[in-house]
Formats: C-alpha cells, sequence, structure tokens
C-alpha cells in the first residue's frame, strides 16, 4: 500500500526551540517529520518568553511542510495528538486573547514567591494537596508574580493555559488540558487525577481560570474550519487531549510499565519512572505527576539544563568550529563531541557543573550557577567540552539514585532526546549510570509518544500499552565498559561541589 493509501495520525511537539510534526501509520511506522523553529526572549537574566501565537503559526507551517514533502493523503489523517514543553503560563482574556507572552518552564522570576509560599503554607501541606514542592517553574507561582507585578493584566486574566493546550485551542475551539501536563501546576492534586480546591484557595486563584483536566488519550476537541484551510486537513479532525513533553517522551519509549526508567537528554535533562501506584517521596525531592497512561503515575528527576549546557559551549567556546562544520554541513555538535572523545574519561580531573540557569533536582535553587573546576594548563577546549557531558551526566546520575532510593530497581536505563543520539555521551551514561542503556527505534520520543495517544485516541490501539507493545522496539543496547568504576569515583567528587559553593552563590 502507497504513502498515499494510508491512515495515519500526527503527533506536535510544542518544544521550547521548536515545533515538530510526526505522521504515524498503524504500524506505529513514522511516514513523514517536518519541524519549524521559534525564538525564546529574555527580557532579563532569569527570565524566559515565548509569543503564544508563535506555536500555532510554527505548527501551520511544519504541516504544510510535512504534507508538501510526502505522498501523503491528508484526507487519511485520523487525529492528532500534542505534547510540549511543561509549566509554562499562557493567560487570556475573555476574548480568549493572549494577555502577555507566555511565562516558560526555565524561568526563575518567581523564585523568592515560591520560597515564601512554602514558608507560609508548611512544605507538608504542599505535599499532601499536590505531592509535589512548589518550584520556580510551575504555572502558579508565575500567576502570584503576575498578581504582584503585572496587576492591570493579571486583572483581565479569564483562562489560563499551558503551552500545548493554547495551540489545541487555536486549532480547535475547546479550553482543554490533560492530567500529565496539570501536575506541574500547583495546583493540581495528582493523587486523585483533578484540581485541588484546597490549593486555589490557599493560594486566592480562582477555580475557573482552569479548564477541565482529561486523560490524555480523550478526544476533547475537533480541527476548526481555519486551521483545515490553512493547512489541508479535514475539518472536524479528533484533536487528543496529549500529554506533557515528558511522560509523551515515556510513552514514546515505551515506559510506560511499572519500575521502567526512561531517561531524555534534550534542553533540559529528564529521569523518568512509571508507577501503577500513587507515591511520592515525603522530602519532595522527586516530582510525583500523573502519567499520560490512565491509572499510572510517575516519579521523575528534572534538572535544567543537560544538552543545554554542550549546545552552550559549542555555541559560546567553540564558535569556529561550529562555522566550519556547518559551512560543511555537519553537525556542529557532532564535531565537537569527536574532539571530547579524544580526551580520556574524567578531562584531566576538570569538572563542570550544569546550573547555568538554576538547578529543580536534586538541588531546588535558583542562584545555583554552572562553571569550570580544576582548570590547568593543560587543559583545552576538547577537555572542557568532555567536562560538559560528564556533568550534565552526573546530574542526571543524581537524580536516578534519587529514584531508585523510592525502591525501583530498574536493569536497564531507556535513553531518548538529541544527546541520546551522540555515541560519545551515549556512552559516558552508560558508565555513570553503571547500567546498561537501550535506545528504541525512534528517534523523536515526544511527537512520537503524542501520535500514540493520537492513535489511541482514534482506535488505533485500544490502549497505551497496546499502542507501545506493537511500535516501540529496541534497537540497541549499550553494557557498561571499563570506565563505570572511575565514573562512581568521580560523580562522588561532583556531588561535593554543590555543598561546597552554594552560600557562595546564595550571596549574589
Amino acid at each position: 500500500m502507497s504513502k498515499s493509501e494510508q491512515d495515519y495520525v500526527l503527533g506536535i511537539d510544542v518544544g521550547t526551540s521548536a515545533i515538530k510534526v510526526l505522521a504515524v501509520d498503524r504500524d506505529g511506522s513514522v511516514m513523514a517529520t517536518a519541524s519549524r523553529s521559534h525564538p525564546v526572549r529574555s527580557p532579563r537574566t532569569g527570565w524566559s518568553e515565548q509569543s503564544p501565537d508563535q506555536w500555532y503559526d510554527a505548527t501551520i507551517e511544519a504541516i504544510r511542510r510535512l504534507l508538501e514533502g510526502s505522498e501523503l493523503d491528508p484526507s487519511k489523517v485520523r487525529a492528532i495528538g500534542f505534547a510540549g514543553q511543561m509549566h509554562g503560563l499562557v493567560t487570556l482574556d475573555r476574548e480568549r486573547h493572549a494577555i502577555r507572552p507566555a511565562i516558560l518552564w526555565n524561568d526563575q522570576r518567581s523564585a523568592s514567591i515560591c520560597l515564601e509560599e512554602t514558608e507560609r503554607l508548611g512544605l507538608e501541606t504542599l505535599l499532601h494537596h499536590t505531592g509535589n514542592r512548589m518550584l520556580p517553574g510551575f504555572t502558579a507561582p508565575k500567576l502570584l508574580w503576575m498578581r504582584e507585578h503585572e496587576p492591570e493584566a493579571y486583572d483581565r486574566i479569564a483562562h489560563v493555559l499551558l503551552p500545548k493546550d493554547h495551540l489545541r485551542l487555536r486549532m480547535g475551539s475547546a479550553l482543554a488540558t490533560d492530567v500529565s501536563d496539570a501536575s506541574g501546576t500547583s495546583v493540581f492534586d495528582c493523587g486523585a487525577r483533578t484540581w485541588s480546591d484546597a490549593m486555589f484557595d490557599a493560594l486566592e486563584l480562582p477555580a475557573n481560570w482552569w479548564p477541565k483536566a482529561w486523560e490524555s488519550t480523550e478526544v476533547v476537541d475537533r480541527l476548526n474550519d481555519a486551521t483545515a484551510d490553512a493547512t489541508g486537513l479535514p475539518a472536524g479532525t479528533p484533536l487528543v487531549a496529549g500529554a506533557g513533553d515528558q511522560a509523551a517522551s515515556a510513552v514514546g519509549t515505551g515506559a510506560v510499565e511499572n519500575g521502567v526508567i526512561s531517561t531524555t537528554i534534550g534542553t533540559s535533562g529528564v529521569v523518568f519512572a512509571s508507577s501503577d501506584t500513587w507515591r511520592h517521596p515525603e522530602d519532595g525531592s522527586l516530582h510525583a505527576f500523573c502519567h499520560a497512561v490512565p491509572n499510572t503515575w510517575h516519579l521523575m528527576g528534572v534538572m535544567l539544563n543537560a544538552a543545554a549546557c554542550f549546545e552552550w559551549f559549542c555555541r559560546e567556546m567553540m564558535p569556529d568550529v561550529v562555522a566550519l562544520a556547518e559551512a560543511e554541513g555537519d553537525s556542529p555538535y557532532a564535531r565537537v563531541a569527536l574532539d571530547a572523545e579524544r580526551v580520556e574519561a574524567g578531562a584531566n580531573g576538570l569538572f563542570f557543573l550544569p546550573y547555568l540557569t538554576g538547578e529543580r533536582t536534586p538541588h531546588v535553587d535558583p542562584h545555583a550557577r554552572g562553571g569550570f573546576l580544576g582548570l590547568n594548563p593543560s587543559h583545552g577546549r576538547a577537555h572542557m567540552a568532555r567536562a560538559v557531558l560528564e556533568g550534565a551526566t552526573y546530574g542526571l546520575k543524581d537524580c536516578l539514585d534519587l529514584i531508585q532510593e523510592t525502591g525501583v530497581t530498574p536493569d536497564s536505563i531507556r535513553l531518548s532526546g538529541g544527546g541520546a543520539g551522540g555515541t560519545l555521551w551515549r556512552r559516558v551514561c552508560t558508565d555513570v549510570f553503571g547500567l546498561p542503556t537501550v535506545t528504541t527505534t525512534t528517534t523523536e520520543g515526544t511527537g512520537f509518544g503524542a501520535a500514540l495517544l493520537a492513535g489511541v485516541g482514534c482506535g488505533f490501539w485500544s490502549t497505551v500499552e497496546e499502542a507501545c507493545a506493537g511500535t516501540v522496539h529496541e534497537r540497541d543496547r549499550m553494557e557498561p565498559g571499563a570506565d563505570e568504576a572511575f565514573y562512581h569515583g568521580g560523580h562522588a567528587r561532583y556531588r561535593a561541589l554543590y555543598p561546597a559553593l552554594r552560600n557562595w552563590w546564595a550571596q549574589g
């Protein structure tokens, strides 16, 4: 059967730096992909914003590119699923127009508010009602910041949405979210999978601002005429609720069963463990959220900067290599990684701290900052590049250790994200984790997960578990090597650095 004759679903990933669209058939084969980048604004240090409307514009262009560059028949699309960067605050007025730019997940402006509210309410109260600490990246603290610093804009709010949900609204007509994305708002009872009236009351936030939270596989809307005209897709195509990016990525890599751990090396770094029971650490050291699978939850450690550290280093410290690689049509990151691969494990005693914009797990600290420690005259840029990869991986190991302390005992780790595609970074992860790492047949975990959720919603598969079993397959496995013992000691030294520098950072 040709592509033009096949039914398919679309998965849309609203990423921090780009919109990605995937077409997936009933067998789970990726038929076509397209993407469109969009900028992030940082008006002040620690701030991160985007225009909500640019997500829609980029999506329209990406869908057009996907259809024009393939043999797909637009009339054969059966559903559209959504995934997206979590926690971002999109505020709408009564006419459903955006009041201000969206405040993103990595924005730190509400740090002091989180500390104040945690002290006022008590950590035990927050954990009791939501299962999680209140963190600067989360949604509700951003609203409290608006109430204090932008009262006129705050008074215009009629609706609050998360990034992927605003895109779905623009493509359809319904105000909706899903339980996995709602979990990171600070006002959602993750155990009960519903909004927390107690938190609305405690923070004095109107309950009617927030949309209904659906399970991730449910059809919540239909494609509107304007989007159909702009893309060529049929009006009325089902729009499925979808999931936050991390839950969607877990679906896309098959991490949907109890105890399975996945690691995503994207802009941020995430270690994710599925659970068929609701639980959260008593100290709130890990996120405890609803999964995209009904009646399933997950524990998650999140470091704010993973691949972002390597991208920063390449861009700022090796611009000549980046320019040459791009001129020759090569990946600049792969070119820099080749230089780093020539350096022995440990980078000759050089360490890198990945806290470029603060940290979330295991250190809830917006004041923490990145840096190199141990520089000597023998170090060159290749040593620094390797230290960046190792430092970011040590941060992921911090998250993995916390998850294992809850009793989860994985036999391997599933890797996804841009960093997982590099041979050196994958080798470092395998040795630092001390566990085999597995990659799957799809390289687009988040968008693929969104497509699988759409497929369940329209009946391609009856459950998420069935979808994953039939479409997510192991591509290859890497076993720990000779450097495992060395990295065990390196991680211990790395862990000693944050306590030694914490007070110095706090002084500004």
